[in-house]
């Protein structure tokens, strides 16, 4: 197998544990990555269900425990900052089941796992994809062009792979109609297990204690057109949106003016009819997701896993072994997407009366042993 070659797009979750477990099948791996350095993000992510047990596969779970926020609930508040209504955020009442960890974190360990039998190029990109019957070779921006037998792009939302081998964004990107923002900052935190969110209409804002590390995120609803990565044009949406909000909504603004360290982006849609074209396939949230909602740290965890494993199984025929990995996980997926229109109606209301019906709602559940599906809210 020593003389099969592949290239991941993306050292972000999806991308690194594909590596892992081609490298570990006996593939040649290589991961570019167009950031020079590991991604700062720390925005709390889940690893959950099946990529538990793939977690321990990798021997990553003592670590993900360690590295564990300890939250196990998010409380809905008033303007006094008075609990009106509370929901576990955990599936399991046994916390040895699932790790609640930012992102930056989770990223730092499977980058260690991976980089044992991978070859990472940082600080460049793929330019060009040319496919003949034997292979693909591939142009950087800064490395000399090389040939692989498959190109798996896991470069995220806006991916630049799926733009070369399947065409522009537009094709496929479908605005959600929210958005979102985060930014760390020193919250004095009275309860590390609880997360708070105060709610006015069409708007959320959360304090998130994040093991020790928290923060502050703005999830709203606006019909807004514009590029999400104009991170200016996104500030000054925050700041128009929630201008005079009640809370500790002016102490957030003010944290969120002031760091130059934040996150923003559109919730969005990515639908891509077929994920593999040729010998390029795509993987998490390049391929299909809901961005925020979706459980995307866990799911690109068992997708990455579900498309080494195809790979590996039928590595002379990459057509059989890509369409294998595609039927397999749009079948995961497929629940996760469906619940995402739910998690948002929960999470930011769009009215004043919404509001109070999800508190009422919230509050008829038996909040200590319901294990049903809690929402996620991870922002990639």
């Amino acid at each position: 197998m020593a003389d099969r070659s592949v290239l991941v797009s993306g050292a972000g979750i999806a991308g690194l544990t594909a590596a892992y477990w081609l490298a570990k099948a006996g593939w040649s791996v290589t991961i570019v990555e167009r950031a020079a350095d590991t991604p700062s993000s720390g925005n709390p992510v889940d690893v959950r269900g099946e990529a538990v047990s793939i977690a321990r596969q990798m021997g990553l779970w003592p670590r993900l425990e360690e590295a564990d926020t300890g939250v196990e609930r998010l409380v809905c508040v008033d303007a006094g900052g008075r609990p009106q209504a509370q929901v576990r955020t955990r599936h399991h009442a046994d916390r040895h089941e699932e790790a609640e960890v930012a992102r930056n974190d989770l990223v730092a360990l499977l980058l260690e796992k991976a980089r044992e039998n991978s070859l990472i190029i940082r600080d460049d990109s793929i330019t060009a994809l040319h496919q003949d019957g034997g292979g693909i070779d591939v142009e950087f921006q800064r490395s000399q062009s090389r040939r692989f037998d498959v190109v798996i792009g896991a470069d995220g939302i806006h991916s630049g792979v799926r733009r070369l081998a399947f065409g522009p964004e537009k094709l496929f990107s479908r605005p959600f109609g929210m958005f979102v923002g985060t930014v760390r900052a020193p919250v004095p935190i009275d309860d590390p297990r609880s997360v708070l969110m105060y709610n006015e209409p069409g708007t959320s804002l959360t304090i998130h204690p994040a093991g020790g590390k928290p923060g502050y995120a703005f999830i709203f609803r606006a019909e807004q057109d514009f590029d999400p990565r104009d991170v200016d044009k996104g500030s000054r949406l925050i700041e128009s949106t929630y201008a005079g909000g009640g809370w500790l909504t002016a102490l957030a603004l003010k944290e969120w003016g002031a760091s130059d360290d934040r996150y923003f982006d559109a919730v969005t849609r990515i639908n891509v009819p077929e994920w593999s074209a040729g010998r390029v396939v795509l993987l998490g949230d390049a391929a299909s997701c809901i961005s925020l909602f979706g459980e995307g740290s866990s799911s690109a965890i068992v997708g990455a896993k579900t498309l080494a494993d195809a790979i590996a199984a039928d590595p002379l025929d990459h057509t059989a072994a890509l369409a294998g990995y595609e039927n397999s996980h749009r079948k995961h997926i497929r629940p996760l997407q469906r619940g995402a229109g739910i998690a948002s109606r929960l999470l930011v209301p769009r009215t004043r009366s919404g509001i109070t019906m999800r508190n009422a709602v919230l509050n008829v559940l038996p909040f200590r042993n319901d294990r049903r599906r809690a929402p996620s809210s991870d922002a990639h």
